[in-house]
């Protein structure tokens, strides 16, 4: 188990929203819960000064391309990077420092997974390189990938199946809670059991991390298997758990 630090940027700037209000067209449903002046790149050296390998840079929407590329440089090798990535952009995000490049959205058509999207990107950058978002929303009694900003449910479901067959064409998962995300209520326990029973690959969750003592039950329930990401309870980022406290958590 290990942590996995994050940037999210939105227009430029490192923030943190609650996931299921990020829209396309109508940014007056965007909830966000952070937003500073401080760069991308200061956020990175700080990873790197902190041997944080592994995390993720996402780009929220358009905007985004000059910080993403500043947080990459700052720490090369250090991140995975997401949001609007294809094959016609990938190599370049790999070339700026990215260790893999994250997609969702594309490879996915009419609700179901587009298998030779996956096998296109998997040529372009390596299996080595690729991690898949699958993001998902509970409906009923499962776990639905989603895509296009996590509003457009697929017609997948978070199990051991689809896990397997796709793990043949990545190297990692993220699997953001995105009911929970950034809303600081509490994991998604459930979920995180089903990825540490049933992933083949290295995966990390991200969602509801409420308090440090979450960093245990998610080692538990995830039999020590899912990696975690903390965004908005951080004090990094204007929440109440101190970033230091939870880096020497896992240090220890």
């Amino acid at each position: 188990m290990r942590f996995r630090p994050c940037i999210d940027l939105r227009e430029g700037r490192v923030v943190q929203i609650i996931g299921s209000s990020l829209m396309d067209k109508n940014s007056e449903k965007l909830k966000t819960n952070f937003e500073t002046d401080r760069s991308p790149g200061d956020f990175a050296k700080m990873y790197k000064d902190d041997n944080l390998p592994g995390g993720h840079v996402i780009s929220l929407g358009s905007g985004n391309e000059d910080a993403a590329l500043s947080a990459l440089r700052a720490y090369p090798g250090g991140f995975h990077i997401g949001g609007g990535i294809t094959p016609q952009n990938a190599i370049a995000y790999l070339e700026a420092g990215a260790s893999h490049i994250i997609v969702t959205s594309y490879v996915f058509s009419n609700g179901r997974i587009d298998m030779e999207k996956l096998k296109l990107l998997q040529k372009t950058v390596g299996k080595n390189r690729l991690v898949l978002d699958l993001s998902c929303r509970k409906k009923g009694s499962d776990f639905w990938i989603v895509t296009d900003r996590w509003q457009k449910f697929t017609n997948e479901i978070i199990s051991p199946e689809i896990l397997n067959q796709l793990a043949d064409h990545c190297d990692e998962f993220l699997v953001h809670g995105v009911d929970v995300e950034g809303k600081m209520e509490g994991i998604q326990e459930e979920l995180i059991e089903i990825l540490g029973k049933n992933s083949p690959i290295p995966v990390t969750y991200a969602g509801g991390v409420k308090a440090l003592s979450d960093l245990g039950l998610v080692k538990e329930v995830g039999s020590s298997r899912v990696d975690l990401t903390i965004g908005s309870a951080l004090d990094i980022f204007g929440g109440s758990i101190p970033y230091r406290s939870v880096v020497e958590w896992f240090q220890n």
